[in-house]
């Protein structure tokens, strides 16, 4: 099992002249719009000051804030329709390596709410497509194909139609074998099968972690102590739980910490926490200690909430 730091728990060397790569996989896309409104006001008609369209989807998005961070990314996922098309435009924008595949229906629009007044966010989500099992056997081969030039991998989002609970659990074996470590960002019955693979890392925010292990801890303690059990419970590494502006807890072999982000005026909070999962990824790969590399995840994150586009930061 892939340990929390490299190279003591034996991660593999990148390639000789090879420069590290950090691998993204993303079943359910997303086109973000992202409306500015002053505040929300039901039934009455509102006017947005402006409406910008980014890259959406967890694992594009941490791929967006590792090019941010400069590193290099390569971006799997399923696309459809024109919404994909537009996507695929804002990836390339990014300069963001990508090996899709095409299927019938519609990329997700995610329409991102944004209100000035109140610094906070709301998703409206329409869309979608189902994804047939020779898709899927495609991203699994091309999966598989790149694993050897990665040095992380990043599963992250929901699963659309037609893809098995599964799915991410035997994207994580795959990773182990070799000996590729894996940090998995997501909810509900695809969370569950991922734990029962082990992944180096497992993630979410605090409202998945309550949806999704039926607990509803009353303190960021008492939420220390069950993201303890579960993570023993399963044999995890670590168990990372964003927080929003409370930061991240992170349960690991190595000791429970929680990580506070400066405060900043938020412009657009959508992409912070796959920001997050970029940076952590970025910083295990150098052989920071936990302490350290959340640190830099919390930075990250906060520089995140700074722009207009979903996980964009400077």
């Amino acid at each position: 099992m892939p340990g929390a730091s490299w190279p003591a728990a034996g991660w593999p060397e990148p390639h000789p002249g090879e420069a590290p790569m950090y691998l993204t996989v993303t079943a359910n896309s997303a086109l973000d719009r992202v409306y500015f409104i002053d505040s929300f006001s039901p039934g009455t008609r509102m006017l947005a000051s402006r409406c910008v369209e980014s890259v959406g989807g967890k694992g594009f998005d941490a791929s967006v804030a590792l090019r941010a961070l400069n590193l290099p990314t390569t971006a799997l996922g399923f696309v459809a329709g024109q919404n994909g098309q537009t996507l695929v435009r804002l990836l390339e924008r990014y300069a963001i390596t990508h090996d899709l595949v095409w299927v019938e229906g519609e990329t997700r629009v995610a329409l991102v709410i944004v209100e000035q007044a109140h610094q906070r966010h709301s998703h409206i989500i329409a869309g979608g497509y189902a994804v047939p099992p020779s898709a899927q056997a495609d991203l699994i081969q091309r999966f598989t194909a790149h694993l050897p030039h990665a040095q992380w991998v990043i599963l992250a989002g929901s699963l659309p139609q037609g893809v098995a609970g599964d799915f991410y659990a035997r994207l994580i074996t795959l990773a182990h074998r070799a000996e590729i470590p894996v940090l998995v960002d997501c909810p509900g019955e695809p969370a569950l099968h991922a734990a029962a693979a082990r992944p180096t890392i497992l993630k979410m925010n605090a409202q998945e972690f309550h949806q999704t292990f039926g607990v509803s801890p009353a303190s960021s303690t008492a939420l220390a102590q069950q993201a303890l059990e579960i993570r023993r419970s399963f044999g995890l590494p670590a168990l990372v739980i964003t927080c929003g502006e409370e930061g991240m807890i992170a349960s690991t072999d190595a000791g429970t910490f929680h990580a506070l982000p400066p405060r900043q005026p938020v412009v657009n909070a959508a992409g912070a926490g796959d920001a997050t999962s970029a940076a952590l990824a970025w910083r295990l790969s150098l052989g920071d200690p936990w302490p350290e590399a959340l640190r830099w995840a919390a930075a990250t994150g906060a520089a995140t909430v700074l722009t207009e586009g979903t996980a964009d930061c400077h």
